[in-house]
């Protein structure tokens, strides 16, 4: 098949894209250290789930089914295309145990030749999508139609070349022997090069499901055909499948399908930490002081890595993040702020980081380690659609940067893209190669915030309030405990040896509205005897709020403050467990305290109360009749996986029927807009996420809103305050469903939840006449 052809052809396409790849490797290696080898069966098992299996591919169907397609297909089809190789420089090579006359060879022939047809059906499914349905979260380019055209036609140019051959095979006799049709000897002998790997196998002349279905259906339609013709398609379905490999092969460092060289080491390399935990900058509060001060006097205080201000400060995982992006747009499709219309794309995002350091990947991979490569930088204008500033001749004054001090905020992105995330997570959770957004974003803001001294105005009193009174509000800490009011509730100072924290949290504490979640939990505390005790004035914020607004410093006081009034009762013999009804002081106590020293079980009111009602403590035995939905906080289910202890509960109060929004639920329920400290900031338009997230949940027909968190209730109530809905809709905390359903003094009988008795106002009346 033309010895020499193949071997220039092998040489000289791998060794272009070894020179191709070794610049993508070169340009890896800017990034920051990672540890990513710890754990290797963890990363095995996720790599099969997340890569192999490709378990979220399956939240958009058919694509999802026929990107399996796809991906199986050239698992399958890479043997064919080494046989096919082999075959160029040894005409006979069959990989030396898939002779076509054998068991394991016609095995093989089979499975290869459905999964061709396979390949074939998905790249339709997105020639489809791109070229029929386009839709908005896609990238929409030539460069997507190309691959796809690649993809095709290997496919069938792999069929047609089994088809001719077998063909040819049945015509081989009379066609050499000069009985019909005479060939020259140079004919034959090509033929006789084809037919080698086919051995002693003879098509009959009908369509066979075995070994060979689309070989044997293609022949059938070249019956018609000379043996020269079949010659002449034989060597073109040959080389053509021969050659697209090689060129599809170059093709992927220069495009977003690097991805099918990125996506397995990216998925198995991926952070084995919970999803909720962000890594500290620093061991502790004063030496992340010592580390921003030092950033302070320096001459260049943006050189010194303190969060993220340009390209090379990323690690090298989140290059390799950047490498992988599938520009599939799953990630914006479900971004609660892009999909009411903020500056915020989590792919553009990605895509925008991704060209700067392409468009300056000759400086990095050739400049020297003491960055003499020119001086100032000159920052670039034009803001492109996803918030990215566009690098204006970036290529012609190449010469004259020096990349390593480009910052990335605002001559890449746009500040506005930062504080748009609501920290979420419904990026993370929908993409299909695990690329992580909200510690990128984070580390962004960590760097405006401790640097450059740069946050929204808004930030301005909850910082201060956190610091001062440890809370966001700024509310006296004299006041934390006025909820308890009356309950008869003990602090740990006067019961250290109490098992269970209650750990209420700011919002609890201090919001009206939220103070009747806490006073149902602990209501319900006591009528289960759980010997547990509150901290009271000792309590602080947890710093969730400052950690996601980027103020990492004060985050990890508040932290270490609590973390050593904690181990301090657990010293004592107390605090074994901490209950806490918000999500985001669960997350930060569970997962990012471990970090400051505090190691407990913590547990969020839902799953503890649950708990109880299957030890039988708790028996939920009044009817509350009415359909209600659940809103899943992003802190509780996307974070923690907590997705059916609310749920649960629900269903255990007699008379509920719970109802899901279409779609948006569980892993796909949309955030209620006030994480990653949105609660304390003004969105950027009047689109408003909680609005959106109302209206999702009262179209599934139900007239009470149940959560488990009380930033979701604060964003859900003003949400169905908006539409003036207030009188028919309720909201409330899936506690205060439990509570009616438990607590002796309603009265005997069905309660309503469309009755006042069952109103938020309701329970806001019945716990003041108690009070």
């Amino acid at each position: 098949m033309g010895a020499m052809a193949m071997l220039v052809l092998l040489l000289a396409a791998n060794g272009l894209f070894g020179w191709s790849a070794l610049r993508r490797w070169k340009l890896l290696q800017i990034g920051g250290p990672a540890s990513r080898l710890d754990h290797l069966d963890t990363r095995a098992k996720g790599t099969w789930r997340y890569a192999f299996r490709q378990e979220k591919m399956d939240y958009y169907n058919p694509a999802g089914i026929a990107h399996k397609f796809i991906f199986f297909g050239f698992l399958v089809l890479q043997l064919r295309t080494i046989i096919l190789w082999g075959r160029g420089l040894y005409a006979p090579f069959n990989l030396f145990i898939l002779g076509t006359t054998t068991p394991l060879g016609e095995t093989y022939e089979f499975i290869k030749e459905v999964m061709a047809v396979l390949v074939v059906f998905g790249t339709l499914v997105f020639f489809y999508y791109r070229l029929v349905v386009k839709p908005k979260r896609m990238a929409l380019s030539i460069e997507g139609i190309v691959i796809l055209g690649i993809i095709f036609t290997m496919m069938v140019a792999d069929m047609v070349y089994d088809g001719a051959a077998l063909d040819l095979g049945a015509k081989l006799g009379p066609f050499c022997e000069g009985l019909s049709h005479p060939g020259t000897a140079g004919q034959c002998t090509t033929a006789h090069t084809i037919l080698a790997p086919y051995g002693t196998e003879k098509w009959t002349g009908a369509w066979s499901a075995w070994p060979g279905p689309a070989g044997s259906f293609f022949a059938m339609l070249f019956q018609g055909l000379s043996a020269p013709v079949l010659l002449w398609v034989a060597r073109v379905g040959f080389w053509t499948h021969a050659t697209l490999p090689l060129i599809f092969l170059n093709l992927l460092p220069h495009s977003k399908h690097f991805h099918v060289i990125t996506a397995i080491p990216n998925v198995f390399l991926r952070s084995l930490s919970p999803a909720g935990r962000l890594m500290p900058m620093a061991e502790n509060a004063e030496k992340l002081m010592e580390k921003v001060g030092a950033a302070g006097e320096s001459p260049d205080p943006l050189s010194l890595p303190v969060g993220v201000a340009r390209i090379q400060q990323f690690s090298w995982k989140a290059i390799l993040d950047f490498y992988t992006c599938t520009e599939c747009g799953r990630c914006s499709d479900n971004c609660p702020a892009h999909r009411t219309g903020k500056i915020l794309s989590p792919k553009h995002l990605t895509l925008a980081l991704r060209d700067h350091l392409y468009s300056h990947e000759e400086q990095w991979v050739t400049r020297k380690p003491n960055g003499a490569n020119g001086a100032a930088h000159a920052p670039a204008e034009g803001e492109a659609a996803a918030g990215a500033t566009a690098e204006a001749g970036a290529a012609a004054a190449s010469d004259a940067i020096d990349v390593a001090t480009m910052n990335l905020v605002p001559d890449v992105i746009h500040p506005d893209v930062l504080w748009a995330c609501t920290s979420c997570r419904a990026c993370e959770e929908q993409c299909p190669v695990l690329i992580s957004y909200v510690d990128k974003i984070i580390d962004m803001r960590r760097n405006l915030v401790l640097v450059k001294g740069e946050f929204p105005h808004t930030l301005s009193k909850p910082f201060q309030g956190m610091e001062t009174n440890g809370n966001p509000w700024n509310l006296s800490r004299m006041d934390r405990a006025g909820w308890a009011e009356g309950l008869g509730i003990p602090t740990m100072s006067d019961n250290p040896k109490a098992p269970v924290l209650f750990w209420v949290g700011c919002a609890a504490s201090y919001d009206e509205r939220a103070k009747k979640i806490a006073r149902a939990t602990a209501k319900l505390l006591k009528q289960s005897g759980t010997d547990f005790a509150i901290l009271g004035q000792e309590e602080n914020c947890t710093g969730d709020p400052a950690r996601r607004a980027g103020n990492e410093f004060l985050f990890a006081m508040l932290a270490e403050g609590n973390a050593a009034t904690i181990n301090g009762y657990k010293e004592q013999g107390g605090v074994r467990t901490i209950v806490t009804t918000c999500p985001h002081c669960f997350n930060t106590l569970k997962n990012e305290y471990p970090d400051f020293g505090l190691k407990v079980e913590v547990v969020h009111h839902t799953d503890f109360l649950l708990g109880l009602v299957a030890e039988g403590r708790l028996v939920p035995t009044k009817p509350v009749e009415g359909r209600v939905v659940y809103h899943d906080s992003c802190y509780l289910g996307r974070y923690n996986g907590v997705y059916d202890p609310p749920r649960e509960i629900l269903r255990r109060i007699p008379g509920v029927e719970l109802v899901e929004p279409e779609y948006w639920n569980k892993q796909r329920g949309l955030c209620c807009g006030a994480g990653g400290a949105q609660m304390f900031m003004e969105e950027q338009n009047t689109d408003r996420v909680n609005v959106k997230r109302t209206l999702q949940l009262i179209d599934t027909g139900a007239k009470t809103i149940a959560s488990a968190c009380p930033f979701c209730m604060t964003m859900l109530t003003d949400g169905i305050k908006s539409k003036s809905l207030e009188d028919t809709v309720k909201q409330m905390d899936v506690v205060e469903l439990l509570e009616r359903s438990c607590d002796d003094s309603v009265a005997a009988g069905m309660v309503s939840l469309g009755s006042p008795v069952a109103s938020a106002e309701g329970v806001a009346a019945e716990a003041t006449a108690e009070e």
